[in-house]
């Protein structure tokens, strides 16, 4: 028989970390050792199925120039792992930053742009800077419209993506067109036709379970764009967020133009601007439906005074209390990871000494149908409160469908003819774009503009409140959830009779398995949840597809209103069925996962209920010394880091 691997000092508190690596290696050796038994495919695939890798993403968003990137290396510790600056777009793209498990390189993978790409930003910033009569006309309705975006920031952003690309020679290739010169934009034309690294993301916003609003101190409660953020459905019902953290940067130049510079002023006025974040945060009736209090904090930090330390203590500066919570998201992820492993192995292992054990036929019949009645009674359960959930939700959405067909001339309206103070034809060119990307835009202006959405609004609205009762977007149960985690066998109460001492291994093995498939379906619910809240927009853009391609082919005089009028009329002739069908298609992605859950569950229980008990494998290895080992590092570890809970989150 194979050594067994050393055991780690005991001298003190053991962690995942310590026991990951023995428990890793003792099952490798384990399974080295099974015969060829009708039990080994099964007991492989358990332990195959042992590691799992799931990252939590923070998300960091924020206008360009907040100071993400200082923020982003002070929290990380490093002083020039993004690039900063106060005159440069310096990292305007999707940035994903993590660890680097395999070595101690730093590394980068790139994703270049199209040309076509490239040259659209490029003139688009041309446009806001030479401020020619369409484009002042254009954003200057939209400066009027009720978002009043500040056309000023606007230029901001156009210099500082200039000047990250073409550097000081900007304002003389402005003077003279040139901006698509090959002598000016050689080297940037020869990245783009470059082979690329993808890194790519869906909506990334939706992937995050923590988010991080950053924003000028400044400008903290009244900077809209930073606000639109938060009123996306990707943060709420679209997506799995469950903590907000909006960050105020550059606190220490706060009233320093008022020569109010010292450390007291200093924090006083970082007290109000949370005060006054929080504030306007409870005005957002969008956020406020998903997150209570406790999930939304507000910080003030600074950047250069962490790092510099000229006026104010580290502990001022609130970088290191985003250091904690970041290295708690990271221990607890660590200590879900390795709890999972660890309690798997410990299911598996006594299995293999249970099996090889026997136990005695009539004590297995007799628990083997215990367990499968009490198997059907939860079964029942679960199918039951997943059906009312369901039943619900289709009502909220039958009014939904109502409410939408009656809307959506209005919607139309809304979007097609906008109000505008100004004379002006600059809105038929934000149309086009819209047509163009089939219902979808962000203007030069930073205005999101989404057609397909706007339609689905009211869809939307009438399932927000029932929807996240039945999938929270914070750790409170919901129906479906909740139903599955009161599921149980009742393993535990059988391992305490005297009576089922034979086959108290086996019961191990079922209450690991239990705890197992519950966190399956967990996070399978909060998957699929995202994927059918905004299958509602989806549908809609699919049925709204062919009047954008008709659409495109407007031209010349007229196009404007051809495209308004291509738009209406399809919309007319397909509102009684267009709702419908997007009512439809949610529900069927809701039975759907009714149906996969039920059947997940009921077959996997079902099967490990049969191993376990019908399984007499003398020929399997004696693991009673691995056994007791795992069992010592199990137990400590569920002492230790879930005082006695699974890690279910």
């Amino acid at each position: 028989m194979a050594s067994l691997p050393k055991k780690p000092r005991r001298d003190k508190e053991l962690t995942g970390e310590d026991v990951l690596p023995e428990v890793e290696k003792i099952m490798a050796s384990v399974e080295s050792r099974l015969p060829q038994t009708e039990l080994k495919d099964f007991l492989e695939k358990k332990i195959g199925g042992l590691k799992k890798e799931k990252r939590e993403l923070v998300g960091v968003f924020g206008r360009t120039g907040a100071g993400k990137s200082s923020l982003i290396n002070a929290v990380i510790g490093e002083d020039d792992l993004l690039p900063s600056g106060n005159y440069k777009a310096c990292t305007t793209v999707i940035i994903k930053v993590e660890a680097n498990k395999q070595n101690q390189n730093y590394e980068a993978e790139i994703e270049f742009i199209t040309k076509e790409e490239f040259e659209e930003d490029v003139q688009g910033c041309k446009k806001i800077l030479l401020n020619d009569a369409d484009n002042e006309k254009e954003n200057g309705d939209e400066r009027d419209n009720a978002d009043k975006i500040n056309y000023k920031e606007v230029k901001k952003d156009a210099v500082e993506m200039l000047s990250a690309v073409y550097g000081g020679q900007w304002k003389e290739i402005l003077d003279k067109n040139g901006f698509m010169d090959r002598k000016h934009s050689k080297e940037i034309l020869q990245l783009l036709n470059s082979k690329k690294k993808t890194l790519s993301f869906g909506k990334v916003v939706g992937r995050c379970s923590t988010v991080w609003i950053v924003a000028d101190i400044n400008r903290a409660a009244s900077e809209k764009e930073t606000w639109e953020i938060l009123n996306s459905s990707l943060i709420g019902n679209g997506g799995q967020c469950q903590h907000i953290h909006f960050i105020c940067t550059k606190s220490d130049q706060i009233g320093r133009h008022k020569g109010q510079s010292s450390v007291e002023a200093i924090r006083e006025r970082n007290e109000e601007v949370k005060v006054e974040v929080k504030d306007h945060f409870r005005e957002q009736q969008m956020d406020t439906r998903h997150f209570s209090d406790e999930c939304f904090k507000v910080f003030t930090v600074s950047a250069i005074e962490f790092q510099d330390k000229e006026l104010l203590e580290p502990a001022d500066t609130e970088i290191p209390e985003l250091q904690k919570i970041l290295q708690k998201l990271n221990d607890n992820h660590s200590e879900t990871r390795n709890y999972w492993y660890v309690s798997g192995a410990y299911g598996i292992l006594s299995l293999i000494q249970g099996a090889r054990c026997g136990g005695g036929a009539t004590v297995k019949t007799e628990v083997s149908k215990v367990l499968t009645e009490t198997m059907k009674c939860g079964h029942e359960q679960v199918q039951k409160s997943m059906q009312e959930a369901t039943d619900a939700l289709e009502e909220c959405l039958k009014r939904g469908v109502e409410n939408s067909k009656s809307s959506c001339d209005d919607v139309l309206k809304s979007f097609l003819c906008p109000e505008r103070k100004g004379k002006g034809s600059g809105f038929h060119k934000t149309l086009k774009c819209v047509i163009d990307n089939y219902g979808v835009h962000k203007t030069t202006a930073g205005k999101h503009l989404n057609l397909n959405e706007d339609l689905a609004a009211k869809l939307m609205d009438s399932i927000d409140e029932e929807f996240r009762k039945t999938f929270p977007t914070e750790s409170n149960p919901g129906p479906f959830n909740g139903t599955i985690s009161s599921f149980s066998l009742d393993t535990g109460k059988l391992i305490k009779n005297r009576k089922y001492k034979d086959v108290k291994l086996q019961l191990e093995f079922l209450r690991t398995e239990e705890e197992k498939i519950k966190i399956e379906l967990q996070e399978t619910i909060r998957q699929r949840k995202k994927e059918m809240y905004s299958g509602l927009t989806t549908t809609i853009k699919e049925t709204m597809q062919t009047c954008y391609e008709d659409a495109q082919k407007c031209e010349g005089k007229g196009r404007l209103e051809n495209s308004r009028e291509i738009i209406r009329k399809h919309v007319d002739a397909n509102k009684n069925t267009m709702f419908e069908k997007a009512k439809d298609e949610m529900m069927s992605k809701l039975k759907n996962l009714k149906e996969e859950i039920l059947k997940k569950l009921n077959d996997t229980m079902k099967e490990s209920i049969e191993r376990a008990l019908n399984s007499d494998e003398q020929s399997l290895p004696d693991v009673k010394k691995e056994l007791e080992t795992v069992t010592k590092y199990y137990q400590e570890l569920k002492k230790n880091t879930h005082e006695g809970t699974s890690p279910v989150r």
